[in-house]
């Protein structure tokens, strides 16, 4: 197996993901929020590659910090196997109903009780441009500016990471 499909697996098994923003002042906020990526609690379509969404409150205080300064940090990790996957990249804001409606899972009431109509129901999607993997107490840059092998293997990113298409298997 691949450092590659290792990294998807963590992505697909992680309880959570742990969401750095950046404050007003400039210092870094973590919180811990559901891995939509993990497929035994949230079934449904996958995105392709590492990009990956969330769900939020708009009233929150990391909507206002994004909203400043949409550069993220997702983390995901199995800390009793010493795994960690971190996705950075700048986080958009989805508007889409239809997005919005099929990300929508029963329960969520409790956080929004409107529904996926809810004005206070917030999509984000993170299409990374940073991934990193740290396995065998070493980190790998998979994909990203850091990567060594992408200049020289002339990668095509940002589109490997989105849609793997294209890309020569070095980088």
């Amino acid at each position: 197996m691949t450092e590659q499909d290792e990294a998807q697996d963590l992505l697909a098994a992680a309880e959570a993901a742990f969401v750095t923003t950046i404050d007003r002042a400039g210092r870094p906020r973590t919180r811990a929020m559901f891995n939509l990526r993990n497929v035994e609690r949230f079934p449904g379509p996958v995105p392709p590659g590492f990009e990956t969404w969330f769900t939020t409150n708009t009233a929150s205080p990391k909507m206002r910090e994004i909203a400043a300064n949409p550069a993220i940090a997702a983390y995901y990790c199995r800390p009793d196997a010493f795994r960690g996957l971190m996705l950075g990249g700048d986080v958009e804001v989805v508007d889409d109903p239809a997005i919005k409606a099929r990300l929508w899972r029963d329960g969520w009431e409790m956080y929004y009780p409107e529904g996926p109509t809810d004005p206070d129901y917030a999509v984000l999607r993170l299409r990374p441009s940073l991934v990193t993997y740290y396995s065998r107490l070493r980190t790998t840059v998979l994909a990203g500016r850091e990567s060594p092998n992408r200049a020289a293997a002339g990668c095509c990113w940002p589109r490997c990471i989105i849609c793997r298409a294209g890309c020569s298997p070095a980088c």
